[in-house]
């Protein structure tokens, strides 16, 4: 009899084991449909859309806001052919992109031209379609230079043709690097994306050019954690002091 129990013992052993694997692989792919057709996270590491992101948050982006395309994909898999149920950004989305020039590496930067647009910066100033954009001065923002300086940088609120807003930094003034450029034509099925952080930003001014729209990844939504620099997102024990509280579950908005 105990060589009997034994048995339906070893039985009941390797049942509970097959359960726990089958449990684990139906969220792993749960986890996988939501990445790829609904909300994927993301972390910003730099300042290059300050004021609106800051290093340190991480963000949901929706991925159905514009349709799917392979780069919607794990591992970008090319099995969506061009992008399918798409639907047009907005001029002042914030968006999440594949660099163009590599396919790869992971861009956010706001939707500044759409199709046939003609954008320019001339003295500072952006223009949409020989037109100025408006932007109103507000109180410079206090901000770390990187080493534990905090400094003055001017801060305006920039307000596109569509009438949505945001904020911007220009950190240099209006005589940037990239603050009087040429015209840029946007191609159809391309996109002329700019960082808030106007004089920081690599984008479609210089390297990063043109986004095609398959390179589209998705809009962001809103901000599920942040921290501010003094602790890696890893150490618990840190967060109290770490976490920025009033920026969690807060909107990306224009």
């Amino acid at each position: 009899m105990a060589y009997e129990g034994a048995r339906v013992k070893e039985a009941g052993e390797k049942s509970g084991f097959w359960e726990n694997v089958r449990t684990i692989v139906y969220a792993v792919l749960i986890a996988l449909f939501v990445r790829t057709f609904a909300y994927e996270p993301f972390n910003i590491p730099s300042g290059s859309m300050l004021p609106t992101l800051l290093v340190g948050d991480y963000l949901f982006v929706s991925k159905f806001s514009y349709g799917y395309s392979r780069h919607s994909l794990p591992l970008s898999l090319p099995l969506i052919p061009g992008r399918v149920l798409f639907s047009e950004p907005e001029r002042g989305d914030v968006a999440v992109f594949k660099l163009p020039t590599d396919g790869k590496t992971d861009y956010i930067k706001r939707i500044i031209g759409l199709p046939g647009d003609e954008i320019q910066m001339r003295g500072g100033r952006l223009y949409i379609n020989g037109t100025l954009v408006e932007r109103t001065p507000i109180d410079p923002a206090q901000v770390d230079d990187g080493f534990g300086r905090m400094v003055r940088v001017p801060q305006y609120v920039e307000t596109l043709p569509n009438g949505r807003q945001h904020l911007i930094f220009e950190s240099s003034g209006d005589d940037g690097q990239f603050d009087n450029t040429r015209v840029f034509k946007v191609p159809p099925r391309h996109y002329f994306a700019m960082g808030d952080n106007r004089d920081n930003s690599l984008d479609s001014r210089a390297s990063v050019g043109f986004i095609p729209v398959e390179n589209l990844i998705g809009r962001a939504e809103f901000l599920f954690f942040s921290v501010d620099g003094s602790s890696s997102i890893w150490q618990v024990w840190n967060w109290p002091w770490a976490i920025r509280w009033n920026r969690i579950f807060t909107g990306v908005g224009p």
